[in-house]
């Protein structure tokens, strides 16, 4: 049987009042590119649907022709709905781009549907600013869901360096690490994944790949 994924997308489009943002390409087309190549079959949704919007210095300079497909996708996208939160999928992934940060950790259906999805059993996997959408998913007893759990993603550093830490509402490690998560990181700028059970998360745009592998590792499991 084919492995079913979810892939959700942000559709916040400003950073702040002169810089645009949106979704990092390569955390998704990496990663679907990925996804399609085992075989699986992949729903792709966002949560405004229609069009996602890009991060533009997300753009690579050169063609990536097995990004194709997943771009191809970007331009009429599925809207996060009541459907998704309800249906079975084997994982869930969850690419970055500063928009998540605004729009994916209190999204109810994005929250229901991680919720629902981790106590199934489902591969939840994320990279970069994705794990936003970790930090307020609780399971029924009200524990979070990071809690224990050796969890990664964009830095603090990494965003002061990139000077954007007044431009953003929390600062992701940070935070995860307000809701009890086992924070692991690499250098800045390299590739670094971690995988705790089904839990998959990755640092940032240089480990796309990496944290697909990890989730493909979990799946394969299965």
């Amino acid at each position: 049987m084919s492995k079913n994924i979810l892939m959700v997308l942000t559709s916040h489009m400003t950073l702040t009042e002169n810089k645009s943002t949106g979704l990092w390409l390569e955390e998704y087309a990496a990663p679907y590119a990925s996804f399609i190549k085992q075989g699986y079959n992949v729903t792709v949704a966002s949560i405004e649907g229609g069009q996602v919007p890009l991060d533009s210095n997300s753009l690579p300079e050169e063609e990536h022709p097995e990004w194709q497909e997943a771009q191809a996708l970007l331009t009429n996208t599925e809207k996060l709905g009541d459907e998704h939160a309800e249906a079975e999928f084997d994982a869930v992934f969850l690419p970055g781009g500063h928009g998540t940060v605004f729009d994916f950790p209190d999204h109810p259906v994005l929250q229901r549907l991680i919720a629902k999805q981790a106590e199934n059993g489902a591969v939840i996997g994320s990279v970069c600013h994705g794990p936003a959408s970790l930090i307020n998913v609780t399971f029924d007893d009200g524990t979070p869901l990071v809690k224990g759990k050796k969890v990664n993603a964009f830095t603090d550093d990494e965003e002061r360096e990139m000077q954007l830490d007044h431009a953003v509402p929390f600062l992701l490690e940070s935070t995860l690490k307000e809701r009890g998560a086992e924070f692991v990181r690499g250098d800045n700028w390299s590739d670094f994944s971690v995988r705790d059970g089904n839990l998959v998360t990755g640092q940032n745009p240089m480990s796309s790949q990496s944290t697909a592998d990890k989730v493909i590792e979990a799946l394969e499991e299965q």
